[in-house]
C-alpha cells in the first residue's frame, strides 16, 4: 500500500512540471563562490519549433554581504560559440531595510529564480551550455550557496516563473 501511494505521489508531482526540459543546481564549497569557478550546465534541445524560457536559480545565505549580485551568463552552442552573453544585476536584499528577497528555505537560506531568456527559439537541435560567472570583483564571494539552471518550454500567454 505504501509503495502504491509513493508511486502515485511521484506521478502527480512530475505531472505538475510538464514544461520542464532541464533543471540542475550546483553547490559551492563552504558557501562561497570563487571567482575562478564558472559553473556550467549542458542541456539538449530537440524541438526547434518550440520557444524556451531559461532561468538562473541562485541560493544565498543571509551572510551574503551585499544587497545586489552581479553575474554574467553565456549561452553556448555545442561548438562553444557564444550565442548570448549578458551581465545581470539582481537584488537579494532590500537596500533600505535589509529584508531578504526570494523564497525562504531552510534556516538562513533564500532561493531566487531570475529570468535569463523568455521565449527563446533555438535554431538547431543539439546540446547547449549555460556558463555562469560571478562578477562581484571579489576573489571569494561569501554567502553564495548554489547556482542552477532551469530550461522550460514557453507557453503562449504565460507569466514567467520567478521568485
Amino acid at each position: 500500500m505504501r509503495v502504491l501511494l509513493a508511486l502515485c505521489m511521484m506521478a502527480l508531482l512530475s505531472a505538475c512540471d510538464g514544461n520542464r526540459v532541464y533543471e540542475d543546481i550546483k553547490d559551492f564549497d563552504e558557501r562561497q563562490w570563487m571567482a575562478t569557478e564558472k559553473p556550467s550546465f549542458e542541456f539538449i534541445v530537440d524541438d526547434v519549433n518550440a520557444r524556451y524560457n531559461l532561468y538562473s536559480d541562485i541560493r544565498n545565505s543571509v551572510s551574503y554581504p551585499y544587497s545586489r549580485f552581479f553575474y554574467t551568463y553565456y549561452l553556448q552552442d555545442s561548438s562553444g560559440t557564444n550565442l548570448q552573453k549578458k551581465l545581470m544585476t539582481q537584488y537579494f536584499f532590500d537596500a533600505k531595510t535589509g529584508e531578504p528577497f526570494g523564497k525562504s528555505g531552510i534556516g538562513d537560506l533564500y532561493d531566487h529564480r531570475f529570468l535569463l531568456l523568455k521565449g527563446y527559439q533555438f535554431k538547431e537541435k543539439g546540446t547547449y551550455r549555460i556558463v555562469f560567472e560571478q562578477f562581484m570583483r571579489m576573489e571569494t564571494l561569501p554567502g553564495m550557496v548554489a547556482v542552477g539552471l532551469r530550461v522550460e518550454k514557453s507557453v503562449a500567454g504565460e507569466t514567467v516563473n520567478t521568485y
